[in-house]
């Protein structure tokens, strides 16, 4: 039973184009989906699409708590953002709505819940109803002059919506599947000119504690990257969030699994299909104490390739047997370490970097640990600009290059040395680490975005573009990263069209991110939609309140000066100096 005040008039609607649902009244607020606005007497405020989307959602369930994983698995589809990305949209929210959040008059904060909406909700066309049985929508004068109409009676509307709902689409990115370039390498090998392909499902999670997720991304990651290592075997990254025959993107075997860890227990469930005949050709339940994970994981992997056709080398059986590190405690700190750094922000970097240390505190030899504490100093030469950048970045250095010491090969050692290189402005060096992680490991989707990436940097953006889509084809759901580096190198190709395609998918996937709303910008205005980059210029402002453009570039390691000269001149047109 909703609050008193509230009217539960709507249905949910998740997964439906805004644009298809009908003008709401919130409180004294008027709101339009479709122009993604609010309105009351002498004030509009436009919000982000992805705000309007929580609205309607919260809307929807007015009166009732709805949990944060309600909102972000429908709010954020197929896409694995954290919390934050909700905690900013509800902040954004409140800020248009004028809501405080001591005392709240529109959305509600429950303690380790979700949040709920405490505002009377209605149908524009109810609130307006005339006593001849028409309905006639009392707007605000701004949306009134652009949409003032008869509506037809309640019956009508109805099936009006009905058609709406049908003709409605889900957007989503469709990347092409080129054949491969020489830039992004040879994905097969001279030795095996037909590789086995396979998709390994992001492992779901059945423990009702919700920050088990990260262990279960953990494990197929590991799993992933196991396989990775066997000649012959090329591994194609399914999108979460998909029906699993729409997943395996054409790769022969999928292996799909769940985790469950309760008190000392951990449960894991494993199944390998073959795509071509729908024949599970292997299920296996294990049921072990958590201290067991790792030979757990490795023997989920003997048994994978026990089944999967073709022999293993003793080579490959050894590179195989190796673990990152016999703490299993060590392992968790690295987990969510992990999970932390992919924020990029100053406060949460500090935290990953806090648990990165306490993970070699426990095993002084975890390279991919040394390999992410790199990470972070790295990126304080972003995060904190302020700060002693040269004696961040010599600490970045030499942590990865002891990542790489105690082990040589580890794929993502070298990803990390990348990293410390880019920020350090030795571009060509790292092109060379990402050229031998991908030796290591011929499927590394992160290598090949990474490297179209540095291409972009150097004012070769041209290189940059199949190298993204090599690594969206191998990880079609690779993150908002992937899309951004995508749209930027667009951009600067002068690409526009496909630029906005992009960068807009990168936002969504995660709005608070600056480097992709400062791109997203200059595309705008490149486009010449100056009302739409203001916009823009307003989210930038509420992720960094004294952002410049001219202060940022410094910290930034696009190294072309036509490229820097460009963005200079297209966010000037938004005084973004």
């Amino acid at each position: 039973m909703g609050r008193p005040g509230v009217s539960a008039v709507l249905t949910p609607t998740f997964g439906t184009d805004a644009t298809a649902r009908p003008r709401l009244q919130i409180g004294d607020w008027w709101v339009d989906p479709a122009a993604n606005e609010l309105a009351r007497t002498g004030e509009t405020v436009r919000i982000e699409p992805k705000a309007m989307q929580v609205l309607l959602a919260l809307a929807d369930g007015a009166g009732r708590v709805v949990s944060r994983e309600e909102l972000l698995s429908g709010a954020w589809p197929g896409v694995v953002v954290g919390d934050e990305a909700l905690t900013q949209t509800i902040i954004k929210l409140r800020r248009a709505l004028g809501d405080n959040p001591r005392a709240p008059s529109y959305i509600e904060t429950i303690s380790k819940r979700g949040y709920r909406l405490i505002a009377a909700v209605q149908s524009a066309e109810i609130a307006a109803q005339t006593a001849d049985g028409a309905v006639e929508v009392a707007l605000p004068p701004r949306l009134a002059a652009r949409t003032r109409r008869r509506v037809p009676r309640p019956g009508l509307i109805a099936g009006v919506l009905l058609a709406l709902a049908a003709a409605g689409a889900y957007f989503f990115l469709s990347v092409e599947q080129p054949t491969p370039s020489p830039d992004a390498a040879d994905l097969g090998d001279e030795r095996h000119p037909a590789p086995l392909t396979v998709t390994v499902l992001p492992f779901e999670s059945l423990g009702t504690d919700g920050e088990q997720a990260y262990l279960a991304r953990g494990i197929s990651n590991d799993l992933m990257t196991d396989l990775s290592r066997l000649p012959g075997l090329r591994l194609i990254r399914a999108p979460s969030g998909v029906p699993e025959s729409r997943t395996a993107r054409g790769a022969r075997y999928l292996v799909l699994g769940s985790v469950q860890r309760e008190s000392g227990t951990l449960r894991i469930n494993v199944h390998l299909v073959d795509t071509g005949t729908n024949q599970q050709l292997w299920s296996e339940r294990f049921e072990r104490p958590f201290g067991d994970l790792f030979s757990v994981q490795d023997e989920i992997v003997r048994r994978l390739t026990e089944v999967l056709p073709g022999k293993l080398t003793d080579a490959a059986r050894q590179r195989l047997a190796k673990r990152y590190t016999p703490s299993l405690e060590a392992y968790d700190y690295f987990l969510r370490a992990q999970a932390l750094f992919l924020v990029r922000q100053a406060g949460v970097n500090e935290e990953a970097r806090d648990l990165y240390r306490k993970a070699l505190a426990l095993d002084p030899k975890f390279a991919r640990a040394y390999a992410g504490l790199a990470m972070t100093y790295a990126m304080d030469h972003r995060l904190r600009p302020a700060g002693d950048a040269s004696t961040a970045l010599d600490r970045a250095f030499e942590l990865a290059e002891s990542a790489r010491l105690i082990d040589p090969e580890i794929p993502e050692v070298y990803w990390a040395l990348a990293f410390v290189h880019v920020q350090s402005r030795r571009h060509e060096q790292a092109i060379q680490s990402l050229q031998k992680a991908i030796e290591l490991n011929r499927s590394f989707a992160d290598a090949y975005a990474f490297m179209g990436g540095v291409y972009s940097y150097i004012g070769e953006s041209a290189r940059a573009i199949p190298l993204l889509r090599t690594a969206l084809r191998l990880n079609p759901d690779g993150g908002y990263l992937y899309f951004l580096i995508l749209g930027r190198a667009y951009l600067f190709e002068n690409d526009i069209e496909q630029a906005l395609i992009n960068l807009r998918e990168a936002a969504v996937r995660n709005p608070i991110d600056l480097e992709t709303r400062i791109h997203l910008a200059a595309a705008l205005v490149a486009a010449g939609d100056l009302s739409a980059a203001e916009w823009e210029v307003v989210e930038i402002r509420s992720i960094e309140g004294a952002f410049s453009i001219r202060s940022w570039l410094p910290t930034y390691p696009l190294r072309s000066p036509q490229y820097r000269a460009r963005l200079l001149e297209l966010l000037a047109k938004v005084e973004v100096q």
